[in-house]
């Protein structure tokens, strides 16, 4: 998938125009806080799982937090294992550096980390590694049809 892709997405939404081209990677979150010009706690972080069922989840974080394992398998009873770039890129669409929760797929779950609810404003790659979209919490639960999880740790 591509920006193109991502705005289609999103213009149901009326959100399309929010969405951010950069001259500059943005694949990290170190990099898109940098494109961006804010703290790297806004940055959403969307990890592609591989779930016991061969399903994928997606799940959104914040920039400055991780998966605790004991967390994730207690909320979706099978440990957390992520997908290999090949794999994200061919069940999900997006490349890593890119991915983000903006898909539809009978195989695929977005969850939202809390983590993400401490901030007015978050940004989610927009479908590239040179993209992202500013969007309340609010407008990424609607859009990704996610729900919210408690699975994560802030990284002090």
């Amino acid at each position: 998938m591509s920006v193109a892709k991502v705005r289609e997405f999103l213009a149901p939404f009326a959100l399309e125009d929010r969405i951010r081209v950069f001259t500059v990677s943005s694949a990290t979150v170190s990099l898109a806080a940098q494109a961006l010009g804010v703290e790297e706690a806004r940055i959403v972080k969307t990890l592609a799982f591989r779930m016991g069922d061969g399903s994928v989840l997606l799940l959104c974080t914040a920039g400055d937090a991780k998966v605790d394992n004991k967390r994730f398998k207690a909320e979706f009873s099978t440990k957390a294992k992520m997908l290999r770039s090949d794999e994200t890129l061919s069940e999900t669409g997006f490349a890593v550096g890119g991915v983000c929760p903006f898909v539809r797929g009978t195989h695929i779950t977005i969850a939202l980390d809390i983590s993400l609810k401490r901030f007015d404003t978050v940004y989610p790659a927009a479908g590239d590694s040179a993209s992202a979209v500013a969007l309340s919490c609010d407008e990424l639960e609607r859009t990704s049809e996610g729900r919210w999880v408690d699975v994560c740790t802030l990284v002090s």
